[in-house]
């Protein structure tokens, strides 16, 4: 970012100059209109003098804190992000991505995210972002996809399964989506999830399916009630802008989502999780969406302001270790979106995978002590709380 001085002359009788002084991103091309105007284009604004007044306008994209270029091509994301809900989608996911990647360096300090754009052959894309071995983050991956093509037989059989009215066997598909896994060092701090989605189905008798998805849900290691307290605080807040009863209804089904059933205990304290979302209209579903991406920031940083200096000791690693084989054992066994990359033709592996940790731990009939802090989280895991 810099700063630039524009001088721009006065025109008609008056000689008077004007001076003015935008900060700007990138100059993209000065140019010329017509006689009696002068406009500079910058930083996604057009600066347009005439008659000894100023005008600015919004025009471009901001892209000055995206992780890389999109997966489809700018100029049309510029053309159609009023019109098209597959545009609005991926500069959404674009904004996000680079916000939560920028914010993760800001909280380690030292660690800087790898960025790895790959393409399909199939149709479209995507960027994995990874930083590993951080100071306070051991991985943290925020990826963004944006694909289509021909959906595999089992993943339309699995929609079929919900209640979707899809007629096809192999229909063609449009999804894009933004999702982080984050597993921090020191067991003080929770591994949050999140991941919000925009999938559309055309079937064959030309009829279009569309619908959201996503949530934000938190795996604490060592039990903070008044944390869970807050992030729970901030979901219902962004949901409460929407409709009343999202809060409820979507932690609730958080709960209910990622409980792992051959253990019988839930992966996390939850958060809000949905699927399937249509209505009442497709701009409604995606406000809300936006309202969700943008309150992760918010409902996690403080958190990992408050304990990534925590002191820890050997068996709280090791606590924390058995924990993340039980997250390893949900994400393969059960998790939608994970199921969905493995059985898409062409799928980018190391992008599904990215959210296993990096280290993760089984011991045999491990069972913590009556009373202890570990007890105190099995308890809550078990049977899951209202936290507000």
């Amino acid at each position: 970012m810099f700063h630039l001085r524009k001088t721009l002359q006065s025109i008609g009788r008056t000689t008077r100059a004007l001076s003015t002084i935008a900060t700007l991103q990138a100059v993209k091309r000065p140019f010329t209109a017509k006689a009696g105007a002068i406009l500079l284009a910058a930083g996604g604004v057009i600066l347009y003098a005439q008659k000894n007044k100023v005008y600015a306008f919004d025009y471009m994209i901001d892209t000055s804190k995206w992780m890389s270029k999109p997966i489809t091509a700018l100029s049309i994301l510029e053309q159609t992000k009023d019109s098209s809900m597959r545009s609005k989608m991926e500069l959404l996911i674009m904004r996000i991505q680079g916000e939560v990647c920028h914010k993760l360096e800001d909280l380690d300090e030292r660690g800087k995210f790898h960025v790895d754009k790959w393409s399909r052959k199939e149709g479209g894309g995507g960027i994995t972002c990874v930083l590993t071995d951080g100071d306070v983050f051991e991985k943290a991956g925020v990826n963004v996809s944006v694909v289509h093509g021909t959906l595999s037989q089992a993943s339309a059989t699995q929609m079929k399964s919900r209640g979707l009215d899809i007629k096809s066997s192999q229909p063609k598909f449009f999804a894009c989506g933004v999702s982080s896994v984050i597993h921090p060092k020191n067991p003080n701090v929770p591994t949050l999830h999140f991941n919000y989605r925009y999938f559309e189905v055309s079937d064959t008798d030309g009829k279009k399916h569309w619908w959201f998805g996503g949530g934000t849900d938190l795996t604490p290691y060592i039990l903070d009630e008044e944390d869970c307290s807050h992030f729970h605080r901030s979901l219902e807040k962004a949901c409460r802008q929407h409709d009343p009863e999202y809060y409820s209804r979507y932690k609730k089904w958080c709960d209910d989502y990622f409980f792992i059933k051959h253990r019988g205990e839930s992966r996390g304290v939850g958060g809000i999780f949905f699927d399937d979302l249509n209505k009442p209209s497709a701009d409604s579903a995606y406000a809300f969406v936006e309202s969700c991406a943008d309150t992760v920031i918010p409902c996690y940083s403080p958190i990992v302001e408050k304990h990534k200096f925590d002191s820890y000791s050997y068996e709280d690693r090791q606590w924390q270790l058995l924990r993340r084989g039980r997250y390893v054992e949900f994400n393969l066994v059960y998790d939608r979106g994970t199921k969905f990359g493995l059985q898409t033709p062409g799928s980018r592996i190391e992008s599904i995978l990215m959210s296993l940790p990096t280290f993760a731990k089984w011991e045999y009939c491990h069972a913590p002590l009556s009373n202890s802090k570990e007890a105190k989280l099995m308890d809550v895991l078990k049977n899951p709380k209202e936290w507000i």
